[in-house]
């Protein structure tokens, strides 16, 4: 099963032409709402299976994003000089970047729109206790709570989810390990 999380628009387009052409089944994992308005380009080239890239490279920590919380977690990256690598792919995970980028980093953050329990963040702390690697790990996403239906700024910001909360969550975790 590929599944997929385009962090815009225009990565949207092109995983849906990655999952249109591969062999198996494929989903999509896209919020309901606007996009943050990307650049959009004409082909729509299917992009590499499993490939994550970094977007910004800085030290310390590193925000692993699965989905379209990158353009909030290299805002908050800015503030702190983190790492941010854009996962685009939950099944199958880079499972190299993710080694690579744990060895540089003291602090990984998993961010989805998407549940904490069972969600790509646990995927990325099953890899690291199967390979071993004693790294400290916070996972951001939603709650195993009912959320009150309402605007999606509105609900990302009360689950934390928005610039300011990803900001305050990393923050607190960065104090707690003395980063």
């Amino acid at each position: 099963m590929l599944v997929m999380t385009p962090s815009d628009e225009n990565e949207l387009r092109k995983m849906l032409s990655t999952g249109y052409l591969y062999k198996g089944p494929a989903a999509v994992r896209y919020p309901r709402g606007n996009g943050p308005n990307a650049l959009i380009e004409k082909d729509l080239e299917p992009i590499e299976i499993g490939k994550g890239v970094v977007r910004r490279q800085g030290s310390k920590v590193a925000l692993l994003v699965f989905g379209v919380q990158l353009a909030e977690a290299l805002k908050v990256a800015e503030k702190i000089d983190a790492t941010v690598v854009d996962m685009r792919f939950v099944k199958p995970m880079d499972e190299a970047l993710v080694r690579e980028i744990a060895g540089g980093h003291a602090l990984l953050v998993t961010v989805e729109e998407n549940a904490i329990m069972g969600g790509a963040g646990a995927a990325v702390s099953e890899f690291l206790a199967r390979e071993n690697i004693l790294k400290s790990v916070l996972h951001l996403g939603l709650p195993d709570v009912y959320v009150e239906h309402a605007k999606p700024a509105q609900m990302l910001a009360e689950c934390g989810l928005d610039e300011a909360g990803i900001e305050a969550a990393v923050r607190e975790r960065m104090a707690l390990l003395n980063l």
